[in-house]
């Protein structure tokens, strides 16, 4: 029999699983940015500085939600097994 405790830690593993992907898109986002930023701002490009501040904002609300939508919800408010 499956005691409880192996049943939370199965739910939490299940959980944080997909956070992995998230972190790891969010840490590839913001290297992208850093780095497009530092390119514009070595060739002294308004227009790129312009573009990528445009696909910021277009990207930021994509960004939230997920980011939302794959935050662990509090271990309280675990569903009861």
């Amino acid at each position: 029999m499956e005691s409880l405790m192996s049943r939370e830690f199965d739910l939490l593993r299940d959980t944080v699983a997909p956070l992995r992907t998230v972190t790891a898109g969010v840490i590839t986002l913001l290297n992208d940015i850093s780095k497009r930023l530092h390119d514009a701002a070595q060739a002294d490009d308004p227009a790129a500085m312009t573009a990528l501040a445009a696909d910021i904002a277009a990207n930021t609300k994509a960004l939230a939600d997920a980011v939302i939508a794959n935050t662990v919800p509090d271990v309280g408010s675990a569903p009861a097994p």
